[in-house]
């Protein structure tokens, strides 16, 4: 997989702890063994837009309890791109949220079964396991995994991994349910795209703390953290991206470039 940046340095982690990738990938740190990294998946705001923002106030109460990479930018826009360089390191030269733009490419879902790690894509609204289309608020432009053949077209593999977002509640109530992995995806409205930033707000305030009050991350190495897919447009398109979980230094804004690339290969690091 193409990707021009390496994972979150150490830098924002704690001391023995885990880190992410910077750009540079000369800065890289080897990152340790995590037993589960959440990624959720917002949509269309800058850092601006939710940093220091009165909409978002529970976002910004996690600032004290996280390490906020100020300096993250997305890689492409519309949303799509974006979503396939998240889970595939590339964006295979898509630029449009094309529906049947299939890609016969490998993608994270198999560096993580490769080295043994489950994982699963908890998708809201979805209709069933594996659904391909659009069912409003369910967004197929936002499922990344869909997209990939490999797993697509394996029936079994993709119902298995590619799933609603109410199976999440049932795996996470023990650590041996919860996947090593878990990609999030909020409806059009939740996320941000359709509704206001304030709904999604709310919505992160229910789905997070439920996350980081499992047992997952209570009583095992887990990490949580939270992005946006693109700002509202620009060519900066620097979105707010949060770490948390018991290794993440508290309360700290790294400077270092990162982007999504970056946080791809610290997911395949850890």
């Amino acid at each position: 997989m193409s990707r021009a940046m390496s994972a979150f340095s150490a830098a924002v982690f704690a001391v023995s702890a885990f880190g992410l990738t910077p750009t540079n990938a000369a800065a890289a740190t080897p990152i340790p063994a995590l037993d589960h990294v959440f990624m959720i998946v917002m949509e269309n705001h800058s850092y601006p837009e939710i940093i220091g923002s009165g909409a978002a106030p529970y976002v910004n109460s996690l600032l004290t309890q996280s390490s906020v990479a100020a300096n993250y930018v997305a890689v492409a826009h519309p949303s799509l791109p974006n979503y396939l360089a998240l889970s595939g390191g590339s964006t295979f030269n898509i630029n449009s949220d094309c529906t049947t733009c299939w890609i016969s490419a490998a993608n994270l879902g198999d560096s993580l079964e490769s080295a043994g790690k489950s994982w699963k894509g908890y998708m809201e609204s979805m209709p069933s396991a594996c659904f391909v289309g659009d069912s409003y608020p369910y967004a197929q432009k936002h499922d990344p995994f869909i997209y990939y053949n490999n797993i697509r077209t394996n029936t079994s593999r993709c119902q298995s991994h590619v799933v609603p977002y109410t199976q999440l509640a049932t795996d996470l109530k023990s650590t041996s349910t919860t996947p090593s992995f878990g990609w999030i995806t909020p409806n059009m409205c939740n996320d941000m795209h359709d509704c206001s930033v304030a709904q999604g707000d709310v919505w992160l305030e229910q789905q997070v703390t439920s996350i980081l009050s499992s047992p997952a991350f209570k009583t095992q190495r887990s990490l949580l953290a939270i992005t946006w897919d693109e700002d509202d447009g620009s060519a900066s398109n620097q979105v707010p991206t949060l770490l948390l979980g018991s290794g993440v230094k508290t309360n700290y804004a790294s400077t270092t470039g990162y982007n999504h690339y970056s946080l791809m290969r610290t997911i395949e690091s850890a």
